[in-house]
């Protein structure tokens, strides 16, 4: 049985997320010493586990419940899980998308830069332009929409 801090530390978790984690229902109510600290099981640490693990590939809450929820039903079929996986990384890969074209407009405008003075400054002129703002599609944004 391990005490709250000990489980944050096993995991990289912060004390706060753990508790936030039981109140939104992804981690059981843990049991309680006589003291009244919390008690977490090797169970308790392997979800946790999970959870975070999830959560640096970029799952979404509602997703990793999905995902818990298929977990901890076993005879339930694997398509669900893979479907899940689909999603996210649909959703990875659009980020990368969106990234990229913030990399190609950056690079823009520091290669048209002429080092001269604030006033003919490129990188301002271009940031001043919101005409030219990228939408979540990696496509221009009109302000006016």
């Amino acid at each position: 049985m391990y005490p709250i801090g000990t489980l944050s530390k096993r995991t990289g978790t912060k004390v706060q997320t753990i508790r936030y984690y039981e109140q939104i229902g992804l981690m059981p109510e843990p049991g309680r010493s006589d003291g009244g600290q919390r008690r977490y099981d090797d169970g308790a640490l392997d979800r946790l586990s999970f959870i975070r693990h999830a959560r640096q590939l970029g799952f979404t809450l509602d997703a990793i419940r999905e995902l818990l929820d298929l977990s901890d039903n076993p005879s339930r079929s694997c398509a669900e899980v893979d479907e899940i996986a689909h999603r996210q990384l649909k959703e990875v890969v659009h980020r990368i998308e969106r990234l990229d074209a913030l990399r190609v407009e950056l690079e823009r405008m520091l290669t048209q830069c002429s080092k001269g003075t604030v006033a003919e400054c490129r990188v301002l002129n271009v940031l001043r332009d919101h005409s030219a703002c990228l939408s979540d599609h990696g496509a221009p944004l009109r302000m006016d929409s």
